[in-house]
């Protein structure tokens, strides 16, 4: 594992400043773990978004081949698949993880577009969501009730990176953004002007669409932020520094007025260490209210995607 836990620190650090800042907080094992599923996560995304034109059903069809060999503990030679199966094997990852993140992937290489707020869900309960639950089996939990928690703030990460990229996305050829929510808005079919120049006259209303994807991105912090207690302490402040530094691009956002051609929102390195020692203050406070530092275990529940999982209640 050495090798490959080297790479997997190389991949966090080059490719999530804001992961990579959370992830010092872990000790040992842990942030290794934690290190070798980010760069899973980032080497099946990359499989995907490299992939020459024509090639993606090929890319997926190897991505799921390299499961089935991961999961059946054969070697693939691939340092960092190696060292995933290995995290898998150790604490105990459902198969089912890994495999809806290909399947959010798949939904990437066919370019599909999202009519509705819930059928984006499902696409962030994919790609990011399961991060979050794999990440559950990598930290512990103290009650399986956090699990729905942890999709809600990777649903709230992938909302936060939805709205940062759309000027990216759309060069790409790729709309996040709802179509009933653009058509609200005053913005038609815009389909076949992706890849092209930037219509001047859907700008503004992105540029409301993004206000409001924010909104429900913040709805979905704050549940998330619901299940922090169910972290052990030292967990459980590492998430919050990733949950404030993620949400802050948020904030950078609303000052640039919600514009997706106003530039890259990026959040100062001075204001993540602000707000990592925020976190630091909140956590402090949540083992005092709760008289103890917490320890935890591998969950026993798989939680797959239904509307009930993104339900805020």
């Amino acid at each position: 594992m050495t090798a490959a836990v080297a790479e997997a620190r190389r991949v966090l650090a080059a490719k999530s400043k804001s992961f990579a800042l959370a992830g010092r907080v872990l000790g040992g094992e842990v942030r290794d773990r934690a290190a070798v599923v980010y760069a899973f996560c980032r080497r099946a995304d990359d499989a995907i978004d490299l992939a020459p034109a024509g090639q993606h059903a090929e890319a997926i069809a190897r991505l799921r081949s390299e499961l089935d060999e991961m999961y059946a503990a054969r070697r693939a030679g691939d340092p960092v698949l190696d060292a995933f199966g290995e995290v898998a094997r150790a604490c105990r990852i459902p198969r089912e993880y890994p495999a809806e993140l290909i399947a959010g992937l798949e939904m990437d290489a066919e370019s599909t577009r999202y009519g509705t707020l819930a059928e984006l869900g499902l696409y962030c309960y994919r790609v990011a969501g399961t991060v979050g639950l794999m990440m559950c089996h990598v930290l512990g939990l103290r009650h399986d009730r956090a699990l729905p928690r942890a999709v809600h703030l990777g649903v709230a990460m992938q909302l936060t990176n939805i709205c940062r990229d759309v000027a990216e996305d759309w060069q790409l050829g790729r709309l996040y953004l709802p179509a009933d929510m653009l058509g609200e808005e005053g913005a038609g079919d815009l389909a076949g002007a992706l890849g092209g120049p930037f219509p001047a006259a859907a700008r503004g209303p992105l540029t409301r669409v993004v206000k409001r994807l924010l909104a429900e991105a913040d709805c979905f912090y704050a549940s998330a932020d619901r299940g922090m207690f169910d972290l052990p302490a030292r967990a459980a402040l590492a998430i919050r520094i990733a949950r404030l530094v993620y949400s802050a691009i948020g904030d950078q956002l609303a000052a640039q007025g919600y514009d997706p051609l106003a530039g890259r929102a990026v959040v100062p390195a001075r204001k993540k260490l602000v707000l990592a020692a925020l976190a630091t203050a909140g956590e402090a406070l949540s083992i005092a209210g709760g008289g103890a530092m917490r320890n935890g275990r591998v969950p026993d529940r798989i939680l797959l995607f239904s509307p009930d999982v993104l339900s805020l209640s």
